[in-house]
């Protein structure tokens, strides 16, 4: 009478609800532990490495699991060949799981499918490209053209890309026939290394094109004009489709990626998209209120109202004369923040006229609401 077989979720140690990512990472941990790499003539760890196989093999197919829970072992068994282990010997579980394996234990690892296209160059995307450029915050608020200098890599003109004489073409390599990497046993153990004879390419270009010298692709120097929007913030990335390094074997060219730094600017600032800056004012003007013009950044002229009685600090805000919006047409705003002009010096007669204009103001500056209370003593002199 033939041993009991064990039960599939028993043997990976998962309940019977487990999901497929739980059922997977059980497997992978148990194929870690029993690998007959790891356990080099140790029959006990090749036998549980073929039960958890087994295991795996029908709870990861959806139909498969579904018989097995309403049947068991029998109807499971009996579409997978039957036998100790379902008809599953080494070499199967090799086969069935090689990107398991491959991801465990190497690229290539005990899979036999094909990696790359077969007859020649595998086509490859170019390298996206990153520059960085510097602007002024001038022009950042009304936006430039600026040219763009370097070097990337062009599709060879000669060969059109094939890397290739004309009339001539690439052959698949002997030695892996194609895969770029030949596979070696020993025992249970499976692995794969780069083909020596192609370099892992997989195929051999006997007669190279002798602009490029086979590579496809040259590199040259580069120069063209971008345009920078108004209103572009410091950090921001553009990208230039098509402006990075062509594509390797007919590929297509990665793309261009300019970050743009922001210079910072002695008389104005940006806060989100508002323009910022101050106006220094004389206390008269800040007592009495005046209308007066400044100069924005780009040189035009606005005029703004500062109202009596207005204190050091105060933000007047000129709407939509801030920078543009990146997306849609809306502005930020132009604010103008005051401040006072304190003189150092004084003439006698000006000396004078404030002496007395403080004795008819008062000099009590006492604020209720400040909690601070000072007490005047005399003016220096």
């Amino acid at each position: 009478m033939s041993k009991a077989k064990k039960d599939f979720y028993e043997i990976l140690g998962v309940q019977k609800n487990a999901s497929p990512e739980e059922i997977k990472a059980a497997y992978r941990k148990l194929a870690l532990q029993y690998h007959p790499d790891r356990n080099p003539g140790n029959k006990e760890a090749e036998e549980k490495f073929k039960q958890a196989a087994e295991a795996y093999s029908a709870l990861s197919n959806p139909e498969k699991r579904k018989q097995y829970d309403q049947f068991g072992h029998a109807e499971t068994m009996g579409g997978m060949g039957g036998g100790p282990h379902g008809g599953m010997n080494m070499e199967d579980i090799f086969e069935n799981f090689g990107d398991m394996f491959g991801d465990i234990f190497g690229a290539g690892a005990g899979s036999s499918r094909k990696r790359r296209k077969k007859g020649g160059p595998e086509a490859l995307r170019g390298h996206d490209l990153y520059k960085e450029i510097a602007i002024s915050l001038r022009d950042s608020y009304v936006g430039l053209k600026k040219e763009i200098s370097y070097y990337r890599f062009f599709t060879c003109d000669t060969c059109k890309g094939s890397g290739m004489k004309a009339g001539t073409s690439a052959k698949e390599c002997a030695t892996c026939h194609g895969e770029g990497q030949v596979t070696y046993r020993q025992g249970f153990f499976m692995y794969s290394q780069p083909c020596t004879n192609c370099g892992g390419q997989g195929y051999i270009i006997s007669s190279p094109c002798t602009s490029c010298n086979g590579q496809s692709r040259v590199q040259r120097y580069d120069k063209f004009t971008v345009t920078i929007p108004a209103g572009i913030y410091s950090g921001a990335e553009l990208r230039v489709a098509g402006k990075g390094d062509a594509g390797v074997y007919g590929g297509a060219s990665g793309d261009l990626f300019i970050r743009i730094q922001v210079m910072p600017d002695k008389n104005f600032s940006r806060d989100d998209d508002d323009l910022v800056c101050s106006v220094t004012l004389t206390y008269p003007q800040l007592v009495l209120g005046c209308q007066m013009d400044i100069e924005s950044i780009d040189g035009t002229k606005e005029s703004i109202k500062i109202p009596k009685g207005c204190p050091v600090g105060e933000k007047i805000v000129v709407p939509g004369k801030g920078f543009a919006k990146l997306r849609g047409t809306a502005r930020g705003n132009l604010v103008v923040i005051t401040k006072c002009h304190i003189p150092k010096k004084l003439t006698p007669e000006a000396k004078a006229i404030l002496t007395q204009y403080s004795e008819l103001i008062g000099t009590d500056v006492a604020d209720k609401d400040s909690g601070i209370t000072s007490f005047f003593k005399k003016f220096l002199g």
